[in-house]
């Protein structure tokens, strides 16, 4: 049996290793910015068919989030937790969501989508896991930074963080706070009703030219 010494430093967390090609996430982020584009013209969402795409793992059922960045700020975040539909059609739903029905934003305009300064990326989610915690202290000291999406949920209040908010808010502590405020929660709530799930993802993204005219 093996045994760590005690002046041995634990291994870093480190994430999952990546899923898709360079081909597979440019195709997601074409079929991403398509959706969008589709939006401004026609004014509802793009529909998709995977089989016309010939790869059997952009087809199967995934969850995914879409965010969409202008200048660098948040211009708009749809997703979903739950993998029931094909990744590429999930994308591509998300993608619209996140131009045209993010409540935190008004819609993309066409005026807009023609001028520089858009970033959109792709996340594509595992399936999320029940975490055990005693108490807060408990969960603090299971939450991996950098790696971790986290749900936290209690009753009818529910939030979550894609692993990608570590860099935002790197220590664990500010990190469960804000969530439990996006939730509806008070940060420094808590009590054993407090349901934690964990997931990790796969993200990727491009700056984006203007769409010529």
């Amino acid at each position: 049996m093996f045994f760590r010494k005690r002046d041995e430093p634990e291994a870093e967390p480190r994430a999952p290793a990546p899923v898709y090609s360079a081909q597979q996430r440019s195709t997601l982020l074409a079929v991403a910015r398509a959706a969008i584009e589709h939006g401004l013209e026609r004014g509802r969402a793009l529909a998709v068919e995977p089989a016309r795409y010939g790869d059997p793992a952009l087809a199967e059922p995934r969850a995914t989030f879409v965010t969409l960045k202008r200048d660098g700020q948040l211009r708009g975040c749809i997703g979903t937790l739950r993998a029931y539909q094909p990744l590429l059609v999930d994308v591509a739903e998300r993608a619209y969501a996140a131009a045209f029905r993010d409540p935190r934003f008004p819609p993309v305009t066409r005026a807009e989508w023609s001028r520089p300064g858009f970033e959109l990326s792709v996340s594509v989610l595992s399936p999320a896991e029940p975490m055990r915690a005693r108490d807060e202290a408990d969960a603090l000291r299971q939450l991996r930074p950098g790696v971790d999406g986290i749900i936290l949920s209690e009753g009818p209040r529910r939030g979550t963080f894609l692993p990608s908010v570590w860099e935002q808010l790197p220590e664990p502590r500010e990190f469960l706070a804000q969530l439990k405020r996006k939730a509806g929660l008070p940060r420094g709530y808590w009590s054993e009703r407090v349901e934690l799930s964990r997931y990790t993802s796969e993200s990727f993204g491009a700056a984006l030219e203007p769409a010529r005219e």
